[in-house]
């Protein structure tokens, strides 16, 4: 990347959490000029002359250096950094059809948080598959991931972060590019731990949601999430990660706040499964993507390849796909035979 003095930042994506790391990035450096690119009209209107994402960030004001288009390869243009804050599912087509756009040189950033449905395949394993042909060779790649519930930050409130990539050098230098006085960015070379943790929380932030509208109580829900992150440690261990990444900020710690905070859209979908409404009503409400739906066949089929038994992942998978209802879920979570904690 150019010195920060020059830096210019593509956004691809104007959801709620695109928008505050556009935030994030121009509160970093007062020089920095973050373009954030979108497909609605009154979305990139609100940002490009109002300073607020009306749909997403209400009330949130924008600094001077973000603004919006919905032209990807105005965004694209001169870019140090390539953020990523699409849909997970829609990351491949979206990243192939602005391809040549991405500028050589670039370091590609992943905000995502789960595996393609069809391939099963990480985010940063994606980029590299469609980025393959560029003719200097796909770009650096890092991922950022931890407790950041996006209006909290949006709201300068106080978090830390987790910025992964295999280059220990181009982690270090995103975190400089997104570090500010209310976002702390960690670094780390776990990508695997990193991206996986972040795919599987979203599925026990589904889990607790189901408990807290069935009304189980508090030690059910802590009981769900420790078990949950223990399944993501045998996961992430089994494809090469650290379990150290899971006790850290992408994994424990982006658990705790998506499994406790009605600002998750994983964690009301629970609820509202729990409560017994469509799976199709529950999306319609949620103001965005529930990633959950679309990784868990994924986080169960990938565990079963590898031997890793998820039982609580097994469960959310079965009542967001096979009807099961949540009531059975945790009989059938209780039912399992006695053995050791670590088994």
């Amino acid at each position: 990347m150019r010195a920060a003095a020059a830096r210019r930042v593509a956004v691809l994506g104007a959801g709620s959490w695109g928008t505050t790391f556009a935030q994030v990035l121009a509160d970093a450096s007062a020089h920095a000029r973050v373009v954030v690119w979108g497909r609605r009209a009154e979305v990139v209107s609100g940002i490009a002359e109002r300073s607020e994402n009306p749909a997403y960030l209400p009330g949130v004001r924008l600094p001077a250096g973000v603004t919006a288009t919905r032209d990807a390869g105005e965004a694209l243009e001169g870019a140090d950094l390539v953020v990523l804050a699409v849909p997970v599912q829609q990351l491949r087509a979206t990243l192939a059809r602005h391809a040549a756009a991405v500028p050589p040189g670039a370091v590609v950033v992943s905000l995502l948080k789960g595996l393609e449905a069809q391939t099963h395949l990480r985010v940063t394993q994606v980029v590299e598959e469609v980025l393959r042909a560029q003719p200097h060779g796909p770009p650096p790649v890092a991922v950022v991931s931890g407790p950041n519930l996006a209006r909290e930050i949006a709201e300068r409130r106080p978090t830390a972060t987790v910025v992964a990539a295999a280059d220990a050098a181009v982690a270090a230098a995103v975190a400089r590019a997104c570090s500010t006085s209310y976002f702390r960015p960690f670094t780390s070379q776990d990508v695997v731990g990193v991206e996986v943790a972040g795919a599987v929380k979203n599925l026990l932030a589904v889990a607790v949601g189901l408990s807290e509208g069935l009304g189980l109580g508090d030690n059910a829900k802590a009981s769900v999430m420790a078990r949950g992150l223990a399944e993501t440690t045998r996961l992430v261990m089994a494809l090469g990660g650290s379990a150290a990444t899971v006790a850290g900020l992408a994994g424990a710690g982006d658990a705790f706040a998506t499994c406790a905070s009605n600002l998750s859209r994983n964690h009301r979908l629970g609820v509202g499964l729990s409560r017994g409404e469509r799976l199709e009503d529950v999306l319609a409400g949620l103001g965005g993507t529930a990633e959950a739906v679309a990784t868990s066949r994924s986080v169960t089929e990938l565990a079963a390849g590898v031997g890793v038994a998820m039982p609580v992942v097994e469960q959310v998978t079965a009542v967001l796909h096979r009807g099961r209802h949540p009531r059975e879920a945790a009989a059938l979570l209780l039912s399992r035979p006695v053995g050791p904690e670590a088994a």
